[in-house]
Order: C-alpha cells, then sequence, then structure tokens
C-alpha cells in the first residue's frame, strides 16, 4: 500500500541544511501496521508530513519516491495531493488541542471531509459523523456531535480525530504518536479500536510512537529510526524480544518493567548528532558501548536472519546485552517509616462548581445548572522523608488536584495539610513563605511553565534570591551547582529554554525546584512526554538526588511501569478517592481493588506473552 524508495529529506534552515531523512526505505503491506520508533528528531514525523504531502516550504527533497498504491505523491501536482489526503490517506495527530478547531462543534469537524471529498451536504454530513462517533466507541455519539472539543475528555477527543481520519474511508491511516498523552485504560481502548478498525475495514496503518509497549501490541513490523536513518527493521515480535542493533537494545533496556525492579535505568548516553553536519560513519557510535574502529565506516543496511539492520558489527552482537547496572534498590521503609513524616494530609476534601449542567430556558435566557465535581474526596496521606509514594489513576481521578491541594496552589474545602511538622492549612497565602521554600513542584511541561524571556541563570537565581538562601555574590556559584546537580554543563546557564531539548529543559525544571533546598517536592506527570532513553535519565536523576539530599517525592504518573520502578509506596486514586494504598511491590504484583487490577492490566508490556489483543479487566461497577 505504501512504499518509501531511498528517501532523503532536508530542511533549510537560518544555521545551515538539515538532513532529517537519508535514504530511507519502508514497505507497508496492504492490511498491515508498520510501526516507526526512535527518538525526538529520528525523523518519524518527517516520514508522516511526507506521505500525506505536507513537508513545509523550507523541505526539500533531493531523493526518493513515495509510492502510494503504485502512484508517486511526490511527483503529483499539489490538487492531485489535496484530493488524496482524507479521502484515500488519512492522518490523526498526537495532540487532538492542536487539530480541533475550538469554534466548531466535533459533528461538523468530523464530517467536513465528506463535504469536500464525498460532496455530502452539511445536514448528510453531520448525520454520518454521528455514525462515525458511534463507530469509534463514543458514548451519546449524538450529544457529543453538538459539544464542542473543550467539553470532551482527552480519550473522547482522540476518538474524534479518529473518526475525522476515517469518514471518508480511507486504505491508509497514518497516526502520529496519538496514545501518548493518554491514561493506560484509555490508551487500551484506543489500541482495540484501532485493531478493530484494521480488520473491519481492511485498514493499512502506519503507526508512530515512543512507547515500545504499544508498538508490540498493534504493529506487525516495526522499523527503527536513528537521526534520520533506518537502523533496524523486522517483525515486532522478533524485533522487540531479540533485538540486534545496539540503539535498539538500548532503547529497551531504557524501559522500567513492572515486577522487576532494577538499581538504575539503562540510559543512553549523549545526545543525537548534528545533522547539520552528519557523520559519515555510523552515527550512534558516539553513544554506542559496542563501537569499534569499523564504525567510522559507512554503515549500510545488512541482512542479519529475518530483519535488516545497519550495523557491521550486527552479527556478533546477536546474543550480547546493553550494560546494565542489575542491583537491586536498597529498600528503607522501616527507616523512614520511623521518621516523623515530611508531610501529613488528613481528610482533605477539594470540590470544584462547573456550569455545565443541562440547559433549561428562563423566559428567553438560556441557563445552565451548576454541577459540583469533588476530585479530592476525604483524602489522608502521609509521605516520609526521603519517601517516593506513587499516584497512579485515570485522567480526571484528581491526582493533580490532590497535589496541587497540597501544595495550597488550590485552596482546599476543608481538611488538615501539615508540612515539615508545621499545620499549612489554616494559614493565610501571606503566612507560607516557609512552607513555600521546604515544598516545591515539578510541572509536566517545562515549556509553559519556564519563561521563554529569562535565561537558564535568571531562572535559576530566582528563588535563590527570593528566600535570601545565599548572598548575591554566591548565586552565579549557586546556579552552576544546580546545573551540576542535575547533570548539565555550566555552559547552559546563559541559554534560554527554546535553546534546549525537552530532557535538558525538564532538569532545568527540576533544578529550579531544588533551588530551595526542600526536603519536598511535588512531581506532577514529569516523564510523560519524554522519549524513553531520556525519561530513563529524568527517573535516575531523581532517584539520586532522593538519595543524595533526601528529599521525598509525591510522584504523579499515568505510566505505572515508572511509577513501579521509582516509587517506594503506590496509591491508587479513582473519582478522587484513595482506593487502595501500600508497598509498591504488593501493589504490582497482588492489587485487591477491582480497579487496581483494571489499570495493571491495560499496562502494554514489552516483555512477558505476546497478546493478539489486550483485554482490560473489567471492574464491575466501575466507570
Amino acid at each position: 500500500m505504501l512504499a518509501i524508495d531511498d528517501l532523503t529529506v532536508r530542511y533549510r534552515t537560518a544555521g545551515g541544511e538539515i538532513e532529517a531523512l537519508s535514504s530511507v526505505s519502508l514497505k507497508a503491506r496492504k492490511g498491515s501496521t508498520l510501526a516507526l520508533v526512535g527518538e525526538s528528531g529520528s525523523g518519524k514525523s518527517t516520514i508522516a508530513l511526507a506521505a500525506m504531502g505536507l513537508l513545509p516550504a523550507e523541505a526539500m527533497v533531493p531523493s526518493g519516491r513515495i509510492l502510494f498504491d503504485g502512484a508517486d505523491i511526490l511527483t503529483m501536482n499539489a490538487e492531485a495531493r489535496r484530493q488524496l489526503r482524507g479521502s484515500r490517506i488519512g492522518l490523526v495527530f498526537q495532540d487532538p488541542f492542536s487539530v480541533l478547531n475550538p469554534s466548531l462543534r466535533i459533528g461538523d469537524q468530523v464530517g467536513e471531509g465528506l463535504v469536500h471529498h464525498r460532496g455530502y451536504t452539511p445536514e448528510r454530513a453531520f448525520a454520518r459523523a454521528i455514525e462515525l462517533l458511534d463507530e469509534v466507541g463514543i458514548v451519546k455519539p449524538e450529544a457529543v456531535a453538538k459539544a464542542y472539543p473543550h467539553e470532551l475528555s482527552g480519550g473522547m477527543r482522540q476518538r474524534a480525530l479518529i473518526a475525522g481520519a476515517l469518514a471518508s474511508e480511507p486504505e491508509l491511516l497514518i497516526l502520529d504518536e496519538p496514545t501518548t498523552a493518554l491514561d493506560v485504560t484509555i490508551e487500551a481502548q484506543i489500541l482495540d479500536l484501532l485493531e478493530d478498525l484494521r480488520v473491519r475495514r481492511g485498514l493499512t496503518m502506519v503507526f508512530i510512537s515512543h512507547n515500545l509497549g504499544v508498538v508490540r501490541r498493534i504493529a506487525d513490523e516495526v522499523a527503527v529510526l536513528y537521526a534520520g536513518q533506518i537502523v533496524e527493521q523486522g517483525a515486532t515480535e522478533e524485533v522487540l524480544q531479540r533485538p540486534v542493533h545496539p540503539y535498539t537494545k538500548g532503547l529497551l533496556a531504557a524501559i522500567p518493567r513492572i515486577g522487576r525492579r532494577m538499581g538504575r535505568l539503562a540510559a543512553i548516553p549523549g545526545r543525537l548528532p548534528d545533522l547539520r553536519n552528519p557523520p559519515t560513519g555510523c552515527r550512534f557510535a558516539p553513544r554506542c558501548p559496542f563501537a569499534t574502529p569499523d564504525s567510522t565506516n559507512p554503515q549500510r543496511l545488512l541482512a542479519v536472519g529475518d530483519r535488516m539492520v545497519r550495523c557491521s558489527s550486527a552479527a556478533a552482537l546477536r546474543d550480547t546485552s546493553w550494560p546494565v547496572q542489575e542491583e537491586a534498590v536498597v529498600a528503607a521503609t522501616a527507616d523512614r517509616s520511623a521518621s516523623e513524616p515530611v508531610v501529613e494530609v488528613e481528610d482533605l476534601t477539594k470540590s470544584f462548581v462547573l456550569s455545565r449542567g443541562a440547559l433549561r430556558w428562563e423566559g428567553w435566557r438560556p441557563v445552565r445548572d451548576a454541577v459540583s465535581i469533588t476530585p479530592v474526596d476525604a483524602i489522608s496521606l502521609t509521605v516520609a522523608p526521603g519517601e517516593v509514594v506513587g499516584l497512579v489513576g485515570e485522567s480526571g481521578s484528581g491526582k493533580t488536584t490532590l497535589g496541587r491541594t497540597i501544595l495550597r496552589l488550590i485552596e482546599a474545602d476543608s481538611g488538615l495539610i501539615r508540612i515539615a511538622g508545621e499545620t499549612v492549612s489554616d494559614k493565610p497565602q501571606s503566612a507560607l513563605e516557609a512552607m513555600r521554600r521546604t515544598a516545591q513542584i515539578v510541572f509536566q511541561n517545562p515549556d509553559s511553565s519556564l519563561n521563554p524571556r529569562k535565561t537558564i541563570r535568571e531562572l535559576l537565581g530566582r528563588p535563590i534570591a527570593r528566600f535570601g538562601l545565599s548572598p548575591k555574590a554566591d548565586i552565579p556559584k549557586r546556579v552552576d551547582e544546580l546545573l551540576d546537580l542535575v547533570r548539565l554543563p555550566a555552559h547552559y546557564a546563559d541559554r534560554y529554554a527554546h535553546q534546549m531539548s525537552g530532557g535538558e529543559k525538564q532538569r532545568v525544571g527540576i533544578a529550579r525546584a531544588l533551588a530551595t533546598q526542600p526536603n519536598f517536592i511535588v512531581c506532577d506527570e514529569p516523564v510523560s512526554a519524554l522519549d524513553v532513553s531520556v525519561q530513563a535519565a529524568i527517573v535516575n536523576l531523581l532517584a539520586d538526588l532522593r538519595d543524595r539530599l533526601g528529599v521525598a517525592y509525591l510522584f504523579i504518573s499515568h505510566d505505572i511501569s515508572v511509577v513501579a520502578h521509582l516509587a517506594d509506596r503506590v496509591a491508587v486514586m479513582h473519582h478522587g478517592k484513595m482506593v487502595e494504598i501500600g508497598p509498591a511491590e504488593q501493589i504490582m504484583n497482588a492489587p485487591s481493588h477491582p480497579y487496581t487490577i483494571k489499570l495493571l492490566s491495560a499496562v502494554p508490556r514489552v516483555d512477558g506473552p505476546a497478546l493478539a489483543r489486550r483485554e482490560v479487566v473489567a471492574a464491575d461497577g466501575l466507570a
């Protein structure tokens, strides 16, 4: 259905030409799913844009062909490509909020392709949109079709995107990280939906993801990209269970496992090469523990058994594992339980009043009745010094609200909050200065939490000056110490946030939280948007800081594998209530509550027996 042959794509930039793809060749067989995996910057999304004929104006294609059902997309005129998009090729983006128009109803957006490509009237397209929303598993599709994007949950918005992509019954569906921002149960539902659609409609799918567990769940074949080149390609089960290329080995070693706790995750050192001047030899060699003198020579894709591998040492490395530090984590639960808790929460409750109830009329004026929700419902929790408490649950369960309420960023309705032995729940904001120094937060998205107009030196120096922790003359030295603490070079102090990678920006966010020398940090989804290798480095860093500084974390995440690796105890939230809490090993291996069992059954795993279909255990009475 899709054949990419010797494709090279370069981007013109102010700093020179960037070679995003270098002689890439791929095939997606009719009715199958091909997955593309690799770090950010490896070229995955460029392949998707090229296949859709959506490369930006600054892109150049010096060589290659993209054959869709035998026709070369690159030689088509703009009108022919426009007719192809939406009618025979569909695209589902990662972030529904950046795609869906906030001022248009969902039904109008789902049916838009039918108006343009099939000649439907708007009324007929809207009626068909309701049918499509029903097909992708949305309850009450008529109501959803009349709703606006902000009125839907993340999973419903993603389903609406899929419905829109399927409207004109395309033969090829390209999905660019479609489940990255979703929690595990919604992710499992979306994956089951895609598999059903593939079988029922005979779809061919190209699935882009950095989650190798998801890839194993849905893909027939996988291509691993690194720095614009394919480094390994073959059947999914073979590649993920018996990787050959060192980069694939490193990616798999960086994934935390439920039920097998390692001392440290195997983070891949270094960074992607500068693609303005890519190396002539192996592009992965500077980061490869198996590099040889031959790595300086150009590497070709070679057949190694049942797959293609770009490594001259592939045959010799076939049975060699990525070097991993295997020693077990030393638990200090007993010592921590004997210590005075750094955080105590008793019967904490927080409700919000929304105006999204049923619409009714008072005379000529429409009125919506108020609806109350309680995302934090009588929660009690303690965190000991140096302890990591993992907080898991689906989106909307109340995790983030709980973390922010503990820090008084949101005011509780009732309950007690004690931090470092001081009761802070009844104090005015003006009296919380000591608590603000003791307790900090690391946000999920550093792009929205780091001021783009300030250098890293200014960002890290401000809390030091604000709390008077160092004389003004000593602040630059303290900033250098903070950068060293999070493994960033001192010269990064003069950079701005946009000049750094996602993992580097997240390290700055952690350094800023550490600037006040806190003993408690709320980590709100700090690794959810990161590649697996960068995620491993951040998780290792958080563990090192815990051990070195004795700082405690409330670690909020929808990635249960990361929580299983890092947390001493795990708390499970559902609809604002704490349904289960206990030692991480017990929760992960022998959960008691039906909702916890449901969550764990939905986690896509790289190890263990392969499932033809991920069956999420139903929890009776649970939404």
